[in-house]
């Protein structure tokens, strides 16, 4: 009888050790696999990062001019800023697909290690399962364009007359005052825009206004008093100015109004880009008056009252603003790089 029992007692003993070492082994590919996914995890973040930092550049470039040497599927900034977002410095372009008429580029990278496969990466612990390799790529889309829906960061408008032409030429914009701006004629046509500037009438409890081309009208306001819900943005534009950072803005553009004031309704064709150098908008001090003291800024462009206007240039700019929706490049106005997917 205890043969008997010793024997049935060692038959539990290997069953469990037999249970115990198959765990084991399961446990230990569970292991493996954990850390051979969490590796390709990292390995496709560091690829898509050059993938997204390829596609902006190029999508730059084309945004600036279609001409660019750089506005190409062949452009050598798509295999320069893949491998410097690698952590070991190596990736591998495996497609760049560039539509001008779309304004998109995908730029696809894929893995790469010195003398294997291109957009192969090894497994270190699959190899039980009889897994070496595995594919690994990222794509990255970006569209550029003109906005043509979004919303402006400050409650204005300014007549295309002011902006075509006048790139990069100091100006104050006036909101309000007498003789404000005087009326100016564009186009081969020479109709005029009545006024230079006007105020728009602001989103309940915005600073700005969301504006949609598209609609091809803003409503007006007078800008007789300081825009309400703006101190933020004014405080914040005063702060990066005084870190010695650039404020550039997207304003809309409009090529006709009817009506005057608060009855004013503006016509609008795309946004320009504002470089802001100060501001008066009411009260002394901030946030309602603010002037960069830099040379640049002429002292004959101070706003006096009953002056209300911000002061800056329109320049040429390729912006990443995001929230905007882009259509074809407008000469007039600021074009928009975005990634889309």
């Amino acid at each position: 009888m205890r043969r008997l029992t010793r024997r049935k007692h060692d038959g539990e003993r290997g069953a469990v050790s037999v249970i115990v070492a198959l765990m084991l082994v399961a446990f230990l590919g569970f292991g493996a696999m954990a850390v051979d996914v969490s590796m390709l995890y990292s390995e496709r973040t560091q690829l898509r990062n050059g993938a997204d930092a390829a596609a902006l550049a190029i999508a730059q470039k084309c945004a600036k001019s279609a001409t660019d040497p750089d506005c190409v599927s062949t452009s050598s900034l798509a295999p320069s800023l893949a491998n410097s977002n690698a952590n070991d410095g190596l990736s591998n372009i495996k497609s760049v697909a560039l539509d001008k008429t779309a304004r998109t580029v995908t730029v696809t990278v894929g893995s790469q290690e010195a003398g294997h496969t291109p957009n192969q990466v090894s497994l270190f612990f699959a190899h039980v399962f009889g897994l070496k390799t595995t594919e690994v790529n990222a794509p990255a889309t970006v569209k550029w364009g003109s906005p043509v829906k979004g919303t402006t960061p400050f409650p204005i408008t300014v007549s295309i007359c002011q902006v075509r032409g006048n790139t990069d030429v100091m100006q104050l914009l006036q909101l309000h005052g007498k003789n404000a701006n005087a009326d100016c004629n564009y186009g081969p046509s020479g109709a005029a825009v009545e006024g230079g500037f006007g105020g728009l009438k602001q989103d309940a409890g915005q600073c700005g206004a969301f504006i949609d081309i598209a609609t091809s009208t803003a409503g007006g306001d007078t800008g007789n008093n300081a825009p309400p819900n703006c101190e933020a943005t004014l405080n914040g534009w005063a702060a990066d100015m005084n870190a010695g950072k650039d404020v550039i803005v997207l304003l809309p553009i409009f090529n006709a109004v009817t009506g005057t004031g608060t009855g004013a309704v503006y016509g609008l064709t795309t946004f320009a880009a504002f470089k802001v150098a100060g501001w008066k908008v009411g009260n002394t001090g901030l946030p309602y008056t603010f002037r960069n003291r830099t040379p640049d800024v002429p002292a004959g462009l101070e706003c006096r009252e009953p002056c209300r206007g911000i002061i800056g240039t329109f320049v040429k700019y390729v912006s990443l603003a995001n929230g905007y929706t882009l259509g074809p490049v407008n000469p007039d106005g600021a074009t928009v790089v975005a990634l889309s997917s």
